[in-house]
């Protein structure tokens, strides 16, 4: 078999098949890709057991046929070889003969005979989501999935549609972080999807407010069609925290605040934290002023940020980390955060609305 296609194209979609490519694996081909030559098609296939990813181009082809080829020989002598256009001809033997403008290769492939199905997934239980969209509803959550593996359930973030409503979420037993669209979407679906899938999806997706995302799911598995890349994972088991109970019913005490001077000066705080010198926020809150202090070994810091308060004057301590990566995950130019006392969660939201929701354990304070 023969194929000739576009050396820019064919490298892009190995770049993208190669994320579920299994660094090291019992099984040698599951650390190769999948091609299968197809009539003016070229089909590439990554799967670890894990994660699936799948894509096509179009090519000059002759003959049909699969095999398995290394991803690293695959992807170094594609992006090395010179020219527009390059030429693989595969032989009996599965030997892989490369050829572009002037320079030749050739290395031995794998049979595809032992490469394992991609796990079949019913297309009539979808529904569709802008991709965008679904990026920004990753990118805003993942930072507070668990990363204990002794529940499992907490490494995934949790896809909550009922009633037109939509709600990606993740925690990790300190953070809880909740993203809520609305959605035409009529059908009920409460299912977790690994974190490395749904980065791996996001990533795939590119810059286009109009282009959607087809997510098909069964009790096992999951499939993102981005336009022509498919991503297919299993999902997780167990049960997913009851996130709603979670929520604060009200609240004494709201502060409105720039989120680029409160990050600032959290940034300032962790230049005096490390893993030997740990120690909480003091943050006291009151009279138009959020009062931000911090000391360890390597020395103290004591910081003021004019804020919009009403309520109650509180004093609270809190991680640093935790609360430093919340507020880089919000949108907007401002943040709204709500306290409830010294010991209840810090919840952060947007300055109008509900589309995100920000949920931080505070520390208690020796003094």
């Amino acid at each position: 078999m023969k194929f000739i296609c576009n050396k820019a194209e064919l490298s892009e979609a190995i770049g993208n098949v190669s994320r579920a490519v299994s660094p090291k694996s019992t099984i040698p081909v599951l650390e190769g890709i999948k091609v299968r030559v197809g009539e003016n098609e070229v089909e590439l296939t990554a799967y670890n057991l894990e994660m699936g990813i799948r894509t096509a181009i179009k090519a000059e082809t002759e003959g049909n046929g699969e095999f398995v080829v290394s991803a690293r020989l695959f992807s170094e002598f594609t992006r090395r070889m010179s020219g527009e256009d390059i030429t693989f001809d595969i032989d009996d033997n599965l030997i892989i003969n490369i050829s572009c403008s002037a320079t030749q290769c050739s290395f031995s492939g794998m049979s595809a005979d032992e490469y394992p199905e991609l796990p079949t997934v019913d297309s009539e239980r979808s529904f569709t989501v802008k991709q965008t969209l679904l990026r920004s509803m990753i990118n805003q959550t993942s930072y507070a999935t668990s990363t204990n593996e002794s529940k499992p359930v907490l490494t995934g973030e949790l896809f909550d549609i009922e009633e037109g409503k939509f709600n990606m979420v993740a925690i990790d037993g300190f953070r809880l972080a909740i993203r809520s669209e609305l959605t035409d979407c009529t059908e009920k679906y409460h299912f977790v999807v690994p974190k490395k899938a749904l980065l791996e999806v996001s990533t795939l997706i590119k810059d286009d407010d109009e282009k959607l995302c087809t997510v098909c799911t069964n009790d096992r598995h999951i499939i993102f069609q981005i336009d022509n890349v498919l991503v297919i994972s299993r999902l997780l088991e167990g049960a997913f925290h009851n996130y709603k109970l979670s929520i604060p019913n009200g609240f004494k005490t709201e502060v409105i605040i720039s989120k680029r001077d409160f990050s600032t000066c959290l940034e300032r705080c962790s230049l005096l934290i490390d893993d030997k010198n740990k120690s909480p926020i003091r943050c006291e809150v009151g009279n138009g002023v959020m009062k931000i202090s911090c000391k360890t070994g390597i020395g103290k810091i004591n910081d003021a940020i004019s804020a919009d308060i009403s309520g109650e004057a509180v004093t609270i301590g809190f991680n640093n980390k935790l609360l430093l990566e919340a507020l880089r995950a919000a949108e907007g130019d401002k943040v709204r955060i709500r306290l409830n006392g010294a010991m209840k969660v810090i919840e952060i939201l947007p300055l109008d609305g509900e589309s995100y929701i920000f949920l931080v354990m505070p520390i208690q304070l020796k003094n």
